[in-house]
């Protein structure tokens, strides 16, 4: 392999780095490697590993996706100890290119080119494949981007859509809200569809229901909820993907998204069964004079782990990123 064959991509969150090389012309990663930050000193260490692994001298160009903000060019992660400028990283290993995007803007960007056999339909549709798509998905956090169409591609749109209000629909929700607005102050959306907002959730109705709440991790809920000998995690779980459809429809409006919304990260493909069957749709139709629109709307969950690379190596030769 040589330094003009390939580049290197890679998809870097608080606790992995995924790393990948795509051929030149191609979006489609090769050699994907797995790391766990923690290993590493600093991204310079991973970088110099996952070559040595891949049996790879060099490449000409890379992008990373970070799960942190991208302003300039000094990079701190959010959720693990690395920090680097793009520009010493550039020089250290000759490389020709250099992009630094965040993840979710990754995540829209490789949407596109997600099989559509990894495309799980849940709701909705036909769609209009001329308007802007929604590109969203709990994990970590509350990640929100879109894809606006031009002439020979997409622009992808970075957003913080995660930290819009929360806005009940029900007494209930009401209750939430102060429950919440208690331990936070302000109360995102983010705060309920995520990780730990699944817990937040689940333990704000065993305050609401008068009962205890001993599950402590999100994995723990949703388990429970799977298994169904738990009411109060099952309550929460479904909730947890009302609330989810709310927001997506609410964001299909201020975006005029209509063509299409896609739910990504990791969370929801490991219940997808109990997704499809969950108050999701009803939550996410629920806009009065303007049902119309987001039941032709179609949503899709999507099932490809690696979205972010395939986002990654289309942002390499997409100059509007």
């Amino acid at each position: 392999m040589t330094a003009s064959q390939y580049a290197l991509v890679g998809d870097i969150g608080g606790t992995n780095a995924r790393f990948a090389l795509v051929a030149q012309g191609s979006v489609r990663p090769e050699a994907i490697e797995i790391l766990p930050c923690g290993d590493y000193g600093n991204l310079d260490d991973a970088v110099v590993d996952y070559l040595e692994r891949v049996g790879v001298a060099s490449v000409s160009e890379a992008c990373l996706a970070v799960a942190s903000p991208v302003s300039g060019t000094r990079v701190r992660m959010t959720n693990n100890h690395w920090c680097f400028d793009t520009d010493e990283v550039r020089a250290r290993f000759g490389w020709q290119a250099f992009k630094v995007i965040n993840d979710f803007t990754a995540m829209a960007l490789g949407v596109p080119h997600v099989r559509s056999d990894q495309l799980v339909h849940v709701c909705g549709g036909p769609g209009d494949e001329r308007r802007p798509r929604l590109v969203m998905g709990p994990g970590t956090g509350l990640g929100v981007s879109g894809l606006v169409p031009i002439t020979h591609g997409w622009v992808p749109l970075m957003t913080e859509g995660g930290h819009v209000d929360f806005a009940p629909t029900d007494d209930t929700e009401m209750a939430i809200l102060r429950i919440l607005k208690a331990r936070f102050g302000r109360v995102s959306v983010e705060r309920i569809l995520c990780g730990q907002g699944l817990l937040n959730l689940y333990q704000a109705h065993a305050e609401i229901q008068g009962v205890a709440a001993p599950l402590d991790a999100p994995e723990r809920v949703t388990e429970a909820a799977l298994g169904q000998a738990d009411p109060l995690a099952r309550h929460a779980l479904r909730h947890f993907c009302e609330i989810l459809g709310r927001v997506a429809g609410n964001a299909v409006l201020t975006l005029g998204s209509t063509g299409g919304v896609y739910l990504c990260g990791g969370i929801l493909p490991r219940f997808l069964d109990f997704f499809l069957e969950s108050p999701f749709r009803a939550g996410f139709e629920d806009k009065g004079r303007m049902r119309p629109l987001v039941e032709r709307t179609p949503v899709y969950v999507v099932t490809e782990p690696y979205t972010g690379l395939l986002g990654a190596a289309e942002a390499l030769g997409n100059p509007e990123v």
